[in-house]
């Protein structure tokens, strides 16, 4: 059976099991993770985009992963299993775009993985 971040990056045409999924992650998340915190990783997704599909681009997909590795190191207050979350989550969406058998479904599962980050951020903040 297909993990939920696998459905949402391959099965979920209309999006709407990935709005759910992010709000339920972001409910977790906000008693957390500040904003600066989240949106300093969101700046990174946003600069890749900018440079998608290069292989510049896929390079620096790779290497958020330690980024969020980092990131949830330095967060010294709450519940560790909450931070691991927000690094689970994307690092899953990362593994999906990177085994993607060719560029095309590469380019798809990328644009799932900014909207899954996206739709988190947005429900992080409200």
């Amino acid at each position: 059976m297909p993990s939920k971040i696998e459905t949402i990056m391959t099965a979920d045409e209309s999006g709407a099991e990935l709005v759910a999924f992010a709000k339920q992650k972001a409910e977790i998340l906000a008693k957390n993770i500040t904003r600066t915190q989240i949106r300093n990783i969101f700046s990174e997704v946003r600069q890749i985009e900018a440079a998608w599909p290069s292989s510049e681009a896929r390079q620096r997909l790779t290497m958020l992963k330690p980024k969020l590795s980092y990131q949830r190191a330095r967060i010294r207050r709450g519940d560790k299993d909450f931070q691991l979350n927000l690094e689970n989550v994307l690092s899953d969406a990362i593994d999906s775009v990177n085994e993607a058998k060719n560029d095309e479904t590469r380019d798809y599962r990328f644009n799932r993985f900014v909207d899954l980050f996206e739709a988190i951020l947005a429900y992080h903040r409200a």
